[in-house]
């Protein structure tokens, strides 16, 4: 049993790791015996609508202990880390005002990555200028963004992979709406948000084997457990294919079945592929960007 040491009043604790690691678990238990709190650190958790594919807390789990931050948006909204940033830390602050311990779960690196060290400093665009590039995107595509990065801000263009979209984008709305360079910007320190607290951080890291079986019986899981109808729910709302809550592992598979395109043994099959890959990125990423800042690591 893991034993926390030097809880402060300005202590947050973070549990991390790849998908089906037994995060979630960790954190209940952990809130049980300290007088905790659990956030959610999961960039597919913030959405409502999926709870069953995206792992997120049962009524169960909630009545345990408090969950903040879990199935907080609508599945048409397109969330950005600033705003998960931000609400994190007014929770955080909310819990340590209660007397009590932030304990961050999840498994979206760059969430967890950039509570602990800053951001840059770039501040949030207008909604006038990212409709404008929208517009632009769906009209041509990446290419014509790119190419509009390239005659406004070359500097900027050569910070980003010509067909990364979502990079592309956000360097021309920044150069749009501020007049100066993603790449000026990136110069610049990076902000800490929770510039006093005092991180104890559990990365939790499985053997790739033990984690691949364990996302393979999980899914099989959530289909019992209605994942597939939860699927047509979503699937019946018609939003856009590029939207986050749509690109959930499990839900283009299944959407996939209910067009007519695959077995239901195919697409289950498909989602516990693309599981054990998203697990096996998430367990190198843990490993190479967060295992030496680790104050306790579980393998």
């Amino acid at each position: 049993m893991l034993e926390l040491k030097n809880i402060k009043s300005n202590s947050v604790i973070v549990v991390a790791g790849p998908t089906a690691s037994g995060k979630s678990a960790l954190a209940i238990d952990l809130a049980l015996r300290y007088n905790g709190e659990i956030v959610n650190a999961d960039s597919m958790q913030v959405y409502a609508g999926t709870p069953i594919i995206s792992a997120s807390p049962t009524d169960e789990e909630k009545k345990l202990v408090p969950h903040h931050l879990y199935e907080i948006y609508p599945p048409s909204k397109k969330g950005a880390v600033t705003e998960w940033l931000n609400l994190a830390v007014a929770k955080i602050k909310d819990i340590w005002l209660r007397e009590k311990l932030p304990i961050l779960v999840g498994g979206t690196g760059f969430y967890i990555e950039s509570l602990i060290n800053g951001t840059s400093p770039i501040p949030e665009t207008s909604s006038d200028i990212k409709n404008r590039v929208a517009k632009i995107m769906e009209q041509g595509g990446v290419d014509a963004l790119y190419k509009a990065l390239l005659e406004t801000d070359p500097l900027g263009a050569e910070m980003v992979k010509p067909k990364d979209t979502s990079r592309v984008r956000r360097a021309l709305e920044i150069f749009w709406d501020t007049g100066v360079s993603i790449s000026e910007w990136f110069k610049l320190d990076f902000v800490k948000l929770l510039p006093d607290a005092e991180f104890e951080v559990i990365v939790l890291l499985p053997k790739l084997t033990v984690l691949e079986e364990k996302c393979s019986k999980r899914f099989d899981s959530m289909m019992q457990q209605g994942a597939l109808e939860e699927a047509k729910q979503i699937y019946d709302l018609n939003l856009a294919s590029s939207l986050p809550a749509m690109k959930a592992i499990g839900i283009p598979e299944l959407i996939n079945y209910l067009q007519g395109n695959i077995s239901l043994e195919d697409a289950v099959k498909l989602a516990k592929l693309h599981t054990r890959q998203y697990a096996k990125r998430q367990l190198t990423w843990f490993r190479n960007r967060l295992k030496n800042n680790a104050s306790y690591i579980i393998e």
